[in-house]
């Protein structure tokens, strides 16, 4: 399932149909191609968005017209969009939509660290729903992929580019990786495909709505995915099922229906449609400021002074984005506390899916997630991946356990401390609500804290949760002694051959002790009872069960987790051998009556039991404390009454003991070396990563400079192309003329002739740039370069009939020459031979 929130209230429901279409390098010629497959009647809007350069003018809408048979607009802020129109982002702007209306406001963002796409594309899921289209053309970075689950979310069409087809693929790759998109397709192909799923208006309505033909296909999803899903609200399975028929271009539900039962990649792809997975890190910002203010520091110090672990649970979790933000929350306002008022935290994070658990327990994200999380948070919980994106911090992984868990068939977790359950209940009829609030208040401690979304309540129940932050849909769980009445556990719902839940959450077997917490607790409860810590190899403390803080203490300064540090001098050492043995050795070794302190008032056994099992904690160890009880101290070594010390062993003895404490001397040295070597490396790790930061920033930045040079270059290569064919067209009006044209400078001199000046002036392709006063000519005109110049001076027309050395005579004309602006370049000269005319004329004087 998803935290994706529906349509928001506050806006109208919306009939027309909006297509968004982002694009950044290499995406004007899919533009074009996609405009130009477009009918002028479509009854569709819509809207472009580029990643164009901030500081200079875009002519994308004037390239854009030329293929397009719509008119094509730039956009502008509260304009009103209409059907069979094209908006176009203008440069340096955020391009969304409100209430009907276009929203277009100056990025809050600086350069190259913009989204736009996905700014688009959220903007119409949320004021349009299932009348969204989100369309990712050629593009580099992964903009747009984040929009299009949004859009798929609402129910809403995505389409793709083909990456073969793409000048540059990493745009559709991104989407199409992210699990956003409905169809890939041709550029040119797009329009027909979202033309021929255009339906109508009102969800459930028109010739697809079948009930009997949804109740077969839901049939046969329980069949094929052992899950129910009839207690979803109809509305939404009609809408979502409607959307793969108009995929898939079949006439009715009923077809649809067929289509599935021969087709089981399909039904694979329908259940994950049907779970609506999209979610985001920080999702509405305010609810996890109020959780990290009032919510989170009162349950940290209630179980500090517990001394448990604090118990959540995130209910349809999808990808994992909102399990990771409560742990980064925790991480951030647990650290703000004394060392005395903290508690580790236990996150449970569950969905349906299966493949959205493997990616939420893989914690790899796109790069498009640094826009919700900001650097800092990026730098410290994220590490970079060579093939881009970004991967979850270890330490911030081993705090969540992701499992398989169907809310509706599978038993709840229990004694949870906080429950998030954010968007889920509204796919829910009212029946399964009803029965899952009491679920969710038998799964909570007293006093637990229940979140909800933006569009959930927990109805008229005062007895089982009462409103602690109304505006954010916070419960406090009621403990006022009322009772809830029966509590029905789903167990009996689920089918019989399907597997439990938590066959799918522990790891393989040949995989690291990722999420060591639930495997320890089993291990614990199964063995020990008394205080103990679960350690690996280097010594390193991954789990702690009751008070251990009479054998371990933080050391003073930056904290380190490490047995060999925390223990009490009085046992490091035997405990650091011990622990070197039993895990070479794979045998429990057994240290008795070690002293607490220099004066052994009080005594301690210590066992080091190194884990064979399970697979996944194979090469850890578990350090277990018994206090000695004080009437019947125990020791190592007692002497028997009857012995009489022997001086020579005695004297050995004291030797022994005197090289014992040299060797602690020396072993407390190199620890001390050894953890200042530590600092250094963590201080060095530190700035490494603060230099990794900045030339993330930078390489975002060139990227995206990038991108808006390739958007200028195809701009730039079109009007080329515009300038070529202009050209063209002139040479060739020109030649057909027949009439020798001369084009001087303001200086004079040549700078482009037709082939007919031949006939008059001797010219060739190097004498480009050349003086015409230098030039050899069969004109009996010796003012011509002087008329050139009065021409210039005066910018008055010129017009003389002219005879050459061979008797042909010519009309020289010479005018200014003009540029569009009105600015003179200089001079054109035309040569009309008209020596026909003069015969003529000379025959008929002679007449």
């Amino acid at each position: 399932m998803s935290d994706a929130p529906p349509p928001s209230p506050s806006e109208p429901a919306q009939t027309l149909e909006v297509v968004g279409l982002g694009a950044s390098a290499g995406g004007l010629e899919p533009l074009e191609q996609f405009l130009a497959a477009v009918p002028a009647d479509s009854g569709l809007a819509y809207l472009v968005v580029q990643h164009l350069d901030p500081t200079r003018e875009t002519l994308l809408h004037e390239l854009l017209q030329r293929a397009c048979a719509m008119p094509v607009l730039p956009a502008f802020d509260a304009q009103r969009i209409e059907a069979d129109t094209v908006y176009v982002i203008p440069p340096d702007a955020e391009l969304t939509v409100q209430a009907g209306a276009l929203r277009v406001v100056r990025p809050a963002e600086p350069r190259g660290h913009r989204w736009p796409i996905d700014a688009l594309l959220r903007s119409l899921a949320r004021s349009y729903g299932e009348r969204a289209v989100g369309v990712v053309l050629s593009g580099m970075g992964s903009d747009g992929a984040q929009g299009l689950q949004a859009i798929q979310a609402q129910g809403g069409l995505t389409l793709a580019q083909s990456p073969e087809s793409a000048a540059f693929d990493a745009m559709p790759k991104s989407a199409i990786a992210a699990g956003g998109v409905d169809i890939v397709a041709l550029p040119a192909e797009m329009p027909g495909r979202i033309v021929a799923a255009a339906g109508p208006a009102t969800p459930g309505a028109g010739p697809l709505a079948d009930d009997a033909a949804l109740r077969r296909i839901l049939a046969l999803l329980r069949e094929h995915t052992r899950h129910d899903l009839t207690q979803y609200k109809p509305n939404t399975l009609m809408r979502r099922v409607a959307r793969r028929v108009a995929v898939h271009g079949l006439v009715s539900m009923s077809a649809y229906a067929e289509f599935l039962r021969a087709n089981g990649q399909e039904l694979d792809l329908l259940f994950k449609e049907l779970l609506i997975g999209v979610t985001a890190f920080f999702r509405d910002p305010e609810v996890w400021q109020v959780l990290q203010q009032r919510v989170l520091p009162e349950l940290i110090a209630r179980q500090a002074a517990l001394g448990g672990p604090l118990r959540a649970w995130v209910a349809g979790c999808s990808t994992g984005e909102e399990a990771y933000t409560l742990a980064m929350a925790f991480t951030e306002v647990v650290e703000a506390l004394p060392p005395a008022s903290r508690c580790e935290l236990q996150v449970f994070a569950t969905d349906l899916n299966a493949d959205a658990i493997a990616a939420a327990r893989a914690g790899c994200y796109p790069a498009a997630v640094a826009r919700d999380l900001g650097p800092q948070r990026l730098a410290r919980f994220f590490a970079e991946r060579p093939g881009g994106g970004y991967r979850v911090d270890q330490r911030l992984r081993d705090r969540v356990l992701f499992a398989q868990h169907d809310l509706t068939q599978d038993p709840p977790f229990t004694r949870l401390d906080l429950v998030s359950c954010r968007n889920l209940l509204i796919y829910f009829d009212a029946a399964l609500q009803k029965r899952l609030i009491p679920l969710l208040h038998f799964a909570m401690r007293p006093g637990g804290v229940l979140l909800l979304g933006s569009s959930e309540t927990v109805g008229r129940v005062p007895a089982l949760f009462r409103p602690l932050e109304p505006k954010s849909r916070l419960y406090r769980r009621g403990d006022n002694g009322a009772s809830p009445g029966p509590v029905v556990f789903p167990t009996a719902r689920r089918p019989a051959a399907r597997a439990t839940p938590w066959e799918t959450t522990l790891p393989p077997t040949d995989a690291s002790p990722a999420n060591l917490q639930p495997l320890a607790d089993q291990l614990l409860l199964q063995t020990f009872a008394p205080p103990a810590v679960l350690v690996n190899e280097a010594g390193d403390i991954l789990y702690i069960s009751g008070r251990t803080g009479r054998y371990l203490e933080p050391a003073a300064g930056k904290a380190n987790w490490n047995v060999h540090v925390m223990a009490q001098p009085s046992l490091r050492t035997e405990l650091g051998v011990a622990l070197r043995q039993a895990l070479q050795a794979k045998t429990t070794l057994e240290l008795r009556g070690l002293p607490l302190d220099e004066e052994a008032a009080a005594l301690v056994d210590v066992t080091v039991q190194p884990v064979l099992r399970p697979k996944a904690l194979e090469g850890l160890a578990m350090i277990v404390f018994r206090d000695v009880p004080a009437a019947a101290p125990r020791r190592r070594r007692r002497a028997r009454p009857s012995e009489t010390p022997d001086p020579a062993v005695a004297e050995e003895l004291l030797r022994s003991r005197q090289e014992m404490q040299s060797l602690r001397h020396a072993m407390r040295v190199s620890q001390e070396e050894l953890q200042a070597a530590n600092e250094e490396l963590q201080s060095t790790n530190e700035e490494l990563q603060a230099a990794n930061e900045e030339l993330m920033t930078s390489k975002e930045e060139a990227q995206s400079m990038i991108e808006e040079l390739q958007t200028i270059n195809g701009e730039l290569q079109s009007k080329l192309d515009d300038l070529a064919l202009a050209q063209s067209d002139m040479q060739n009006l020109l030649n057909s003329t027949d009439i020798a044209t001369l084009f001087l400078d303001n200086d004079g001199n040549v700078r482009r002739y037709t082939e007919q000046i031949a006939r008059v002036i001797h010219l060739r392709e190097s004498d480009i740039g050349r003086p015409l006063s230098e030039l050899a000519s069969t004109l009996l005109y010796p003012e011509l370069h002087a008329d050139v110049k009065e021409t210039l001076r005066t910018l008055a027309f010129s017009e003389k009939q002219i005879a050459t050395r061979d008797g042909r005579w010519f009309t020289v004309r010479i005018m200014p020459y003009r540029t569009l602006s009105n600015v003179i370049q200089g001079v054109v000269i035309t040569f009309v031979d008209i020596t026909i005319a003069k015969e003529l004329e000379a025959r008929l004087r002679q007449a």
